[in-house]
């Protein structure tokens, strides 16, 4: 008689030790984490260095987020190589490329012009690499253990950028802004040592040859859809404008800034751990407009100019609101087709990037006219207002 050999059953993902026990997957997320402490400690560097040498809060807000203004040509033009046949090569080559561009920012001399060049340049590699990272993470980790990786990046994100912060305000003692790029050079490296050693090569079920036209291709019928169009925005729109407001905390209180960057991302590593490793997904569901309204309300507090401790405060309440991304996020995956989930979650990084670029722009020049405390809270009042706006389009996407 004829045999049938089941499938084999892929254990449920329970907890971050599970992720961890994957040799490839701790390999991505380590390396993911070193390239984002030293994304961390070069921006910081490179907003001191602006702002020391203009004076201006539009351009030290544009110069800590304005990597992020090259994500959305990345999303338009080659993103479609995040589902090529050779992700590991084209992770490996791209982090090449920004350790190059993190080494050059530490070239005595350099003119302004350079260093913003070069950071838009570093933005659209970026972007292509976050893309290509995450369809990795989707063939890496099971299906039940896609949100909890998701979690844990998004609380190591959050957990670098405070000791990034930390340490740069530390290494600002004994060095100038530009000499921490140095460190942040190395960070890169080491990032790009373990993702060499641990990463093997996935064929991602591409279907199409990469490039420009298969990149419009896919976009436009995700730009068509209006249940992913109403999540995309909320992805996007909410979350740039408030980091618009985080972009001002060096204007706003130049001795305190570094206390309140850290505790945006102390914040968010609360939230993601919580939502991420605690809320099963029908809970995260219907916890996400709340967490949204959470993520730009406290700011509100700012128009009152309070005292450093409580202003402290009211960026790590407002900052677990980052969380709502996760259940947003899911429910992203789970209208994508399978051939084209890491150009789709490339075009939402790249888009958030970019939206977070975008509000550091707004925010700064809203300050050159009304102040940063009054230019906070006006963006926080925009990113409600866009919040509570597209909530029934969300609701119909997840109907």
């Amino acid at each position: 008689m004829p045999t049938h050999t089941l499938p084999p059953v892929t254990p449920a993902v329970t907890g971050y030790r599970d992720l961890l026990r994957n040799l490839e997957f701790a390999g991505l997320y380590a390396a993911f984490g070193l390239t984002a402490a030293a994304s961390t400690l070069s921006g910081f560097a490179l907003a001191t260095l602006v702002g020391r040498q203009t004076g201006s809060p539009f351009l030290t807000a544009v110069s800590m987020y304005g990597a992020t203004f090259a994500a959305v040509l990345g999303a338009l033009t080659l993103m479609s190589v995040a589902d090529g046949r050779r992700p590991r090569r084209t992770l490996v080559l791209l982090q090449c490329l920004s350790l190059l561009g993190v080494a050059a920012q530490a070239i005595p001399g350099l003119p302004l012009a350079g260093r913003f060049g070069l950071l838009l340049v570093l933005g659209f590699f970026q972007s292509l690499g976050t893309g290509t990272r995450m369809g990795v993470l989707a063939e890496v980790v099971p299906a039940s253990g896609y949100v909890m990786a998701r979690s844990l990046m998004n609380i190591t994100s959050g957990g670098t950028a405070v000791l990034g912060f930390a340490l740069g305000a530390v290494l600002l003692r004994v060095l100038s802004p530009q000499q921490i790029f140095l460190p942040a050079a190395l960070l890169t490296a080491a990032g790009l040592v373990v993702l060499a050693a641990t990463v093997r090569e996935h064929s991602i079920r591409l279907t199409r040859r990469p490039g420009l036209r298969q990149t419009w291709r896919t976009n436009a019928a995700l730009f068509a859809d209006p249940g992913k169009r109403a999540l995309l925005l909320n992805l996007w729109v909410p979350n740039g404008l408030v980091v618009g407001c985080e972009a001002l905390f060096l204007s706003y209180a130049p001795d305190h800034a570094g206390a309140l960057l850290a505790a945006g991302s102390a914040g968010l590593l609360v939230g993601d751990l919580t939502v991420g490793r605690l809320l099963t997904a029908a809970r995260r569901q219907r916890h996400a407009y709340g967490l949204r309204l959470l993520l730009a309300a406290p700011y509100l507090l700012f128009v009152l100019h309070p005292p450093a401790v409580v202003a402290v405060l009211v960026v790590f309440a407002a900052s677990v609101g980052f969380a709502a991304t996760l259940p947003l996020q899911e429910q992203l995956l789970e209208l994508t087709p399978d051939q084209v989930r890491g150009q789709v979650q490339g075009v939402e990084s790249a888009g958030r990037m970019t939206w977070q670029g975008l509000g550091a722009a707004i925010a700064g020049g809203a300050a050159q006219y009304l102040g940063p405390a009054v230019a906070i809270t006006a963006v926080a009042v925009v990113s409600l207002a866009v919040t509570i706006a597209s909530r029934p389009a969300v609701q119909r996407a997840r109907r």
